[in-house]
């Protein structure tokens, strides 16, 4: 096959949110796991639909957070008992003044972990994705519902998944190319 023309998957057009929540549904529940949907808007319930979840994002967030923290306080407190130690009346330094700083690094360390697993697992910074090569692709960012069948999902018959999606009742169905 030449790579110029290989396809990456099958993009189906959709009239609206309802629609493509009931196809993403539809698509999932027929067995089909890569898939992508495209809108201009938020769609309530398509990342279920999608099959997807985000439950590794609050883990994210504990460990960047715990990380953040622990290796602050112990910066700090490396730096005022051996580094630069202070005694004043005998007695060790106060753990209190370093809370703040600890608190602050501690959500640093959070968004940043967060910020960079959802960039990580989005797949960003992205310039070029396949189907950008589609015509009518431009409506996702004005009006246009999409849901792609990636090829490489392991139910993906090219034949069979165009009969599927054009079941669904969408706008058009088409390949999109590589």
């Amino acid at each position: 096959m030449n790579p110029e023309h290989e396809v990456y998957g099958l993009l189906a057009e959709f009239p609206g949110p309802a629609a493509l929540l009931h196809a993403a549904r539809a698509a999932h529940e027929a067995g089909y796991r890569r898939l992508e949907a495209y809108s201009p808007m938020p769609v309530e319930g398509l990342v279920e639909a999608l099959g997807s979840t985000d439950e590794g994002l609050p883990r994210l967030a504990l460990v960047g957070g715990i990380v953040g923290g622990v290796l602050t306080f112990a910066l700090q407190w490396v730096s005022v008992t051996i580094d630069y130690p202070l005694n004043v009346g005998g007695r060790t330094p106060a753990w209190p003044g370093l809370i703040p700083a600890t608190f602050e690094m501690t959500v640093l360390g959070a968004v940043l972990a967060v910020f960079f697993g959802v960039l990580l697992r989005s797949g960003l910074p992205r310039l070029y994705h396949p189907v950008f090569n589609d015509a009518g692709f431009a409506a996702a960012s004005s009006d246009g519902f999409f849901l792609c069948i990636d090829a490489a999902d392991p139910h993906y018959e090219p034949l069979q998944t165009r009969n599927f999606l054009e079941s669904l009742q969408p706008v058009r169905v088409s390949a999109v190319d590589t």
